[in-house]
């Protein structure tokens, strides 16, 4: 009989990127107040490296700076979730090492029917109701620097608003707050950080995904490198300096328009599933 191995687990004591990536990760939890009035924090759990990097890091911050939160990792399965190449033991092995409340959903897309906006749609309300069963209106997603960069562009491009992923985002019809502790972090050092510790996994099975216009503007953005070596740091610190918050003003959201589920049309496809990174 085959032994199992231990789950890797990322804790402090840090290495120098640890470090580095906690850092971060507090400066964006305290300059924009995530964590106020938070003792119950879900967190939307694919088993990427980026959903995995946030449950580590926010496990390593409860009660040390901030209040104690209570977590919970919220983990959506599925022929076609952002999760479904990662087996379930996996990450029910890690969440009890760390103390975590592991819950699942399961998502009902189908090939035939599969596309970005009605999967992500399915996937935030499976998300929200689960976390509010266990009193958690405050769900962490791990959207990084990167993605933001690539958003503000989609958004840009598209239909000409400088709009990028808002660090805050308060759901009022859902009742429910989002939050990106990893706004400020690169997803070369998520990626790096998840080698270093062991938790490196490829989760993304999605085919629509592949040929995403999000992966097409990571590639825009590569190009762009070449020209400008900051750009992507350039692009994400503009997004959050001079980007519209029109979401954080709007009194409903409306599930039925695309315009107004979330604050645009792809942040809301970016929610929950993205080709150009693996986890939530």
């Amino acid at each position: 009989m085959l032994k199992m191995l231990p789950a890797p687990i990322a804790r402090p004591p840090w290495k120098k990127l640890g470090r580095r990536l906690e850092s971060a990760c507090r400066k964006a939890l305290y300059e924009f107040q995530m964590l106020e009035g938070v003792t119950d924090l879900a967190v939307a759990l694919s088993g990427g490296k980026d959903s995995l990097g946030l449950l580590f890091l926010l496990h390593a911050i409860s009660g040390k700076g901030f209040p104690h939160f209570n977590l919970h990792a919220i983990h959506v399965g599925g022929e076609f979730s952002c999760g479904a190449g990662i087996e379930q033991s996996f990450l029910e092995a890690i969440c009890k090492e760390l103390g975590v409340n592991f819950m699942t959903c399961l998502s009902q897309q189908k090939r035939e029917t599969l596309e970005c906006y009605g999967c992500s749609r399915e996937r935030r309300r499976l998300i929200f109701e689960a976390a509010k069963k266990v009193g958690a209106t405050t769900v962490a997603f791990g959207h990084h620097r990167d993605d933001n960069a690539q958003t503000i562009l989609l958004n840009l491009l598209h239909k000409g608003e400088f709009a990028g992923n808002l660090p805050k985002l308060k759901m009022i019809d859902f009742g429910i707050t989002i939050i990106r502790p990893l706004i400020y972090i690169t997803e070369a050092d998520l990626r790096n950080f998840a080698k270093e510790y062991g938790f490196a996994r490829m989760t993304c099975q999605c085919p629509v995904g592949q040929n995403s216009m999000r992966k097409k503007v990571d590639a825009l953005l590569s190009e762009l490198e070449e020209l400008f070596p900051n750009v992507r740091a350039n692009v994400a610190s503009a997004a959050l300096l001079y980007g519209s918050d029109k979401a954080s003003r709007k009194k409903t959201l409306n599930l039925g328009c695309v315009k107004n589920s979330d604050h645009n049309l792809f942040e809301n496809a970016h929610l929950f599933s993205s080709s150009s990174k693996t986890s939530l």
